[in-house]
């Protein structure tokens, strides 16, 4: 079973491409809302060191932006 955790806010369209991706493949995933969670937001900003999203930690491995064909590469 894949562990994937997308971080996201409102309006972000690649956010939305990502999820939608995800969707599409049939990958289920948790999303972190970071513009409604604070807390959320920091400890993303401590993991990576990066404020943008999306972020997705897929498998334990951090996947920035919008990148499909990383994705895929760190599924089981």
């Amino acid at each position: 079973m894949n562990e994937i955790t997308v971080y996201t806010t409102n309006t972000c369209p690649y956010c939305t491409m990502l999820k939608n991706f995800l969707d599409d493949k049939g990958l289920a995933y948790k999303e972190v809302n970071v513009q409604q969670d604070p807390i959320a937001a920091q400890r993303l900003v401590n993991a990576t060191g990066q404020m943008g999203v999306p972020q997705s930690n897929v498998n334990g491995n951090w996947v920035l932006g919008f990148d499909p064909n990383l994705v895929m590469s760190f599924l089981k």
